[in-house]
């Protein structure tokens, strides 16, 4: 693709044009991407940026036989879904495949948003609740129906919660209420639901439907204790509402283990909705809801018509077939359980190294990070993950981070991502946290950073560490020449490559 604006230009235009509540990632030093391949992304100079965190492109960026079905199919025809087409019967045929007999019927959308707005209409209408239970930290997308449900939005703006929604604690067994060493989490936190359930009743109040992802995203990468959802399962059934399983995120095998993230926690434990989007497309947008016999039937006996002009269309279809083919073609789920126990593993001989990993936690190719200042308080170390992105970035590695904290780094790449891409990964965190750790030891100073236009600060104890530039910015290809042993036989992770100030 030709470069059209130079990247200042780029920036300025999109302030100019965009609105401004969309935040752009690396705000401080931004990356202009121009093409991506595979678990990789090129800015404008044809720096290489292993992408870590784009859980979208679900079998890899711009995989050519996702692409070549959507040019295919576009050649002969795109529709809306009142005409008969064979794509959508087979697409829904297909995922219904995937999941629990009972769940049979697709309601086919645009974007996870609107698979999720979608789901409380149907919930909301099977037997005329209105009120919503949901997890603290949640999200579910960008719509009005949703941001009033999604703890994760509404907390941080003007928007006062609604007397009809209900947030739960997150069920966190490392950060939450009750953690790992209470005897029984799963049923602490289900007893939570209930309560809310008996105070609603007393209020007059009914639930139309609990809602939560089967692993807690922006929460923070939380994965529930077992046997929480079939305990707030029953809880929620009893009260006549419905369990909405929001697999947008996590869904189409990225556990490995299992192609819908809500199946790891048992057979016992049905959905009587399940919401997808995000990786079904690759990037293409295209979501669906899926859901009983009895909810749909209930919810057409209302007598409004479900019409979306762009739902199902034969392009979106033929893209979302090509990702299932793809998917088991190339047995991603099987490299999900691989290079997933891989990275975990890790993970986990730095976090017995370094003082600031608290947790790591995650299935598969979803995983976090949680940092900490202090392991027996649990203090987010949310300054030094900010500059630990950054340091990434100039290594050529994309990591973003989450939570209610910011403290979390996740990890939802392309399910092509190999076990060479996670060693790189791991090497580079690996000597970012040696040296960060050194500066923290030392209670005050100065640390090189090898990023030019990063500069932070870094909360030590109560006080601040400038991070500042001494030496000329790395770029991505040198970092991974370093890496590799290719430069002068210097690994960058040692401190030939930084000179540290401390301060007496």
């Amino acid at each position: 693709m030709c470069e059209l604006y130079s990247k200042q230009d780029t920036l300025t235009l999109r302030e100019k044009h965009i609105g401004p509540s969309c935040k752009i990632f690396f705000a401080a030093d931004p990356i202009k991407i121009m093409r991506a391949q595979g678990q990789y992304m090129f800015d404008e100079k044809g720096e290489r940026y292993l992408d870590c965190i784009n859980n979208v492109a679900h079998v890899g960026h711009c995989h050519p036989e996702v692409v070549r079905a959507a040019a295919k199919q576009m050649e002969l025809l795109n529709t809306n879904s009142r005409f008969l087409h064979d794509n959508i019967i087979e697409f829904a045929k297909r995922l219904t495949a995937t999941l629990p007999q009972r769940l049979s019927v697709c309601y086919f959308t645009n974007s996870g948003s609107e698979a999720n707005d979608l789901a409380l209409r149907l919930a909301r209408q099977f037997r005329g609740h209105q009120d919503v239970i949901t997890l603290d930290h949640a999200y579910h997308g960008h719509l009005s129906s949703l941001i009033e449900i999604s703890p994760y939005k509404f907390q941080k703006g003007k928007d006062v919660k609604r007397e009809s929604v209900h947030v739960a604690p997150a069920p966190d067994t490392y950060r939450g209420k009750y953690r790992e060493d209470h005897e029984d989490p799963s049923t602490a936190y289900a007893d939570e639901v209930k309560k809310i359930i008996e105070e609603a009743h007393s209020s007059g109040r009914k639930i139309a439907a609990f809602i939560a992802e089967s692993m807690q995203s922006c929460g923070g990468q939380i994965i529930p204790p077992a046997g929480y959802f079939q305990k707030v399962a029953e809880h929620v059934h009893k009260a006549g509402g419905v369990f909405i399983a929001d697999e947008v995120q996590v869904g189409f095998g990225r556990v490995g283990s299992h192609f819908w993230s809500f199946q790891m926690y048992g057979e016992d434990f049905v959905p009587d909705i399940v919401t997808m989007g995000k990786p079904m497309g690759n990037g293409h947008p295209i979501s669906c809801v899926v859901t009983t016999k009895e909810i749909a039937e209930a919810f057409s006996s209302a007598g409004m018509e479900y019409f979306n002009t762009y739902g199902g269309n034969p392009v979106s279809c033929a893209v979302g077939l090509a990702v299932l083919d793809v998917i088991e073609k190339e047995d991603l789920q099987g490299n999900a359980v691989r290079v997933g126990n891989y990275l975990i593993e890790l993970l986990n001989e730095q976090k017995a190294k370094h003082p600031l990993i608290g947790d790591i936690r995650g299935v598969g190719l979803f995983i976090g990070i949680d940092l900490v200042k202090d392991h027996e308080k649990r203090t987010p170390a949310t300054a030094e993950a900010q500059h630990i992105i950054y340091e990434m970035k100039g290594k050529g590695i994309l990591l973003s981070a989450d939570g209610p904290h910011r403290n979390v780094l996740k990890i939802k790449p392309p399910m092509c991502f190999t076990e060479e891409d996670a060693k790189f990964m791991v090497d580079h965190l690996d000597g970012i946290l040696k040296v960060l750790e050194e500066v923290m030891d030392s209670k005050s100073g100065i640390v090189v950073s090898e990023n030019a236009a990063h500069r932070t600060k870094v909360d030590i104890h109560g006080s601040y560490v400038a991070l500042s530039l001494q030496m000329p910015n790395l770029s991505a290809t040198q970092a991974r020449e370093i890496h590799s042993g290719k430069r002068n036989g210097v690994c960058s992770d040692q401190h030939a490559l930084l000179n540290k100030r401390l301060k007496t």
